[in-house]
């Protein structure tokens, strides 16, 4: 893996250092010891990085090299008074390295101050924990939402495929007005990996660019693409990222905005040979359409300024491969019926923008690919009075947009 070819080049380089000076057999050895040993040290492999915000609520999480016990530590203001740490059936969750804490009943439209800290367990001794040093992170902030928000901006990203770069690039250049971020809060809307093969991976590809940039004060979402469906560490993508009841499908509402988010789960039949008949994906859209008829039906659905859907797939212009096609069929019949506003895709790598027709009675807007010159970033501005999208692409030309003034609802 590349993280074994790392520290086997490292320890090459630091035995190439050694032999340069006139250091006895023993000083050597005793030298590269240390150098091991420091190498061990416990420290924050990744994050911390911000899920699922709501107006009162918040998941923080982050990753550490050794197996710890950790905590956030938070408040409003500039005081950190409040501790927090997860558990499950009454067991504080402990000797783990993946952190997943939420935080509940926060104050809404407030700043925070937090910090995280993990203390590492060294052992058990029968029912007797022994621990090892403690780490923290610096001291950072995260704003809730306003119960009243009325308006945000977000940006949407799609299609990466193990091409980090582009998360800088696009925000860069195209995510600020002036110094200022043009965004609360982003989305990855699938296919940001070829195929998840190991933690390192989620971690280079994705969860450091976001965290350097903005996820330490602001969210991010990973819908999964079909891409994210193949690997053989595919099946572990849940356990780093926060997803309500930890599924890939559900809903929730910022400002006047009401987000539907769902799974297009593979293009290919579910007896595709890739697969080695290890998946059930019309199963799977199957029980996702019977939610789905539940949602639209929502009060929360009902009531929202505008309905957005987010899914990797589009059921309509994505050609016609298996799942494109499962997808229109019983995804399609109720999305016309609920009366959505926006529905935003990724998939094809060709960036288009398609107005309502007699297939469907809402916009599409499909992002572009990961090559130069097809890469697109997605913005969204929206109050309660229109929605404005503009889909821009890598060289800041605007190559789609819609702007969508609030209608009445039913």
């Amino acid at each position: 893996m590349l993280s074994d070819r790392r520290s086997f080049l490292e320890k090459m380089s630091q035995i190439g250092a050694l032999s340069l000076l006139p250091l006895s057999a023993s000083q050597a050895s005793a030298a590269l010891d240390n150098n091991a040993a420091a190498e061990e040290k416990n420290h924050f492999v990744a994050g911390p990085y911000l899920q699922n915000m709501g107006t009162d609520e918040l998941t923080i999480m982050w990753i550490t090299h050794k197996n710890c016990f950790s905590w956030v530590e938070y408040g409003q203001g500039t005081y950190t008074s409040m501790r927090e740490f997860g558990y499950t059936n009454g067991l504080i969750e402990a000797n783990n390295r993946i952190n997943k804490i939420t935080l509940k009943n926060l104050k809404p439209g407030t700043e925070h101050k937090y910090k995280i800290v993990s203390t590492e367990i060294t052992g058990y001794k029968g029912s007797r924990v022994e621990f090892g040093e403690t780490i923290s992170s610096a001291l950072l902030s995260f704003k809730t939402p306003a119960e009243n928000e009325e308006e945000f901006k977000m940006v949407i990203f799609n299609d990466i495929h193990d091409r980090p770069q582009i998360i800088p690039q696009l925000l860069y250049r195209h995510g600020y007005t002036g110094n200022t971020r043009d965004y609360d809060f982003v989305v990855f809307n699938g296919d940001c990996f070829d195929w998840v093969s190991e933690e390192q991976q989620m971690i280079d590809h994705l969860i450091k660019p976001c965290v350097d940039i903005f996820a330490t004060e602001l969210p991010f979402i990973l819908t999964q693409g079909n891409h994210e469906c193949r690997g053989s560490f595919s099946r572990h993508i849940p356990d780093y990222y926060a997803y309500p009841e930890n599924k890939y499908y559900y809903a929730f509402t910022r400002g006047p905005v009401r987000f539907v988010v769902l799974d297009s789960g593979e293009d290919k039949a579910d007896d595709a040979v890739d697969y080695g008949g290890l998946i059930a994906f019309d199963r799977y859209r199957e029980t996702q359409k019977k939610w789905l008829e539940k949602e639209v039906e929502s009060a929360e659905f009902k009531k929202a300024d505008f309905r957005v859907v987010l899914i990797h797939i589009s059921p309509y212009h994505s050609g016609d491969w298996h799942g494109t096609l499962h997808c229109r069929q019983v995804f399609g019949p109720v999305l016309n019926k609920a009366k959505i506003d926006l529905q935003i895709s990724g998939h094809t790598h060709r960036y288009m923008t398609h107005e309502p027709d007699a297939d469907h009675n809402f916009p599409i807007v499909i992002g572009g690919g990961p090559l130069e010159g097809k890469r697109t970033l997605i913005k969204l501005h929206a109050t309660k009075k229109q929605l404005d999208l503009k889909m821009i692409r890598d060289d800041g030309e605007v190559v789609g947009k819609f702007l969508i003034a609030r209608k009445g609802k039913s």
